[in-house]
């Protein structure tokens, strides 16, 4: 696994500020030559699987999130969850307890036919269970980092390689398919490269590509295996808590450095959450004293995730 250093940390943290940062400029806010930058950046993308993507923000793009829950036959979820990666309406997919569960996230927009959950899924004879919930609000993640890629630059950092966007923003339509096909692939690619995505000009992507980030309906993450950040034990959480405690407990807990995602949830379980953690002795401290320090937490649910078979970029 690779070892990662200070400057490897800082070139994260950088990249989830502005993913389309230019070399030169990350490496004047880091104090290294932009050789550094690019060299360490071609040692990450090859041995810890960083890619810089681009995604629509659900809740400003107009789309409707779920968490899908399945449960599969004996040795049919690997190759199920593999048949899902590739739909384009699935966004991450992962491997939980047992083997024999998936989840799925799912974004479609909020008029459409939501065909994966009402037909494809229920057709598919190796599912024995289904459950399908939509996510209501996310108080954490999508645009917000996991604290443990995002803690080494200090607040002048930050400032210096933060977006200054300007203007309401623009919703996505039909037209961005292209482009936002290409930035899920490569978010780090030149306009040149997204003018020859597009059929656009350079200009016109730069234009489009301002007006869609300016309000935040486009945004720029990161996928990077988190073993080498100190997480190698990951785990969703199902929390049911009272509707007036919710917002309170969504809250606190969306400061919480071990969660990568807090969101509001139909269901029984109405809150969802991504923990990462060192080990499995530093989840069980975590769901013991800081899940177990509130009260208004009626029940939880622990599933360990064994693999992401899909992560948000391959969409």
């Amino acid at each position: 696994m690779i070892t990662l250093d200070a400057v490897d940390r800082a070139l994260i943290h950088a990249l989830h500020v502005d993913g389309r940062a230019p070399f030169t400029k990350i490496g004047d806010v880091l104090g290294v030559s932009t050789q550094t930058v690019a060299r360490r950046y071609r040692r990450l993308r090859a041995e810890a699987s960083l890619r810089v993507v681009g995604l629509p923000d659900p809740q400003r793009a107009g789309q409707a999130e779920w968490m899908v829950r399945l449960t599969a036959t004996p040795h049919t979820a690997q190759d199920l969850a593999h048949a899902l990666a590739r739909r384009a309406d699935t966004a991450w997919i992962k491997l939980m307890s047992g083997g024999t569960e998936i989840c799925v996230n799912v974004q479609t927009p909020a008029t459409s036919d939501h065909s994966l959950l009402l037909r494809d899924i229920p057709r598919t004879a190796s599912i024995t269970a289904v459950s399908a919930h939509q996510l209501l609000h996310r108080y954490f993640g999508g645009p917000d980092a996991w604290l443990g890629r995002a803690n080494s630059l200090d607040a002048a950092q930050i400032a210096a390689l933060t977006p200054a966007h300007q203007g309401p923003g623009k919703p996505l339509t039909g037209e961005d398919d292209a482009l936002m096909a290409a930035l899920q692939r490569d978010g780090r690619a030149s306009l040149a490269e997204l003018a020859t995505a597009t059929g656009w000009s350079a200009a016109t992507v730069a234009r489009r590509l301002a007006d869609l980030q300016a309000g935040g309906t486009v945004f720029f993450d990161l996928e990077i295996d988190p073993a080498p950040l100190g997480a190698t034990t990951q785990a969703l959480l199902w929390m049911a808590v009272a509707p007036a405690h919710l917002d309170r407990v969504a809250k606190k807990l969306s400061a919480h450095p071990e969660l990568a995602l807090v969101a509001a949830t139909t269901g029984s379980a109405t809150l969802v959450a991504h923990a990462l953690c060192p080990d499995a002795a530093a989840l069980h401290h975590y769901l013991t004293h800081r899940l177990g320090a509130l009260d208004a937490i009626r029940t939880l649910e622990t599933a360990p995730v064994l693999r992401t078979i899909k992560a948000a970029a391959s969409r």
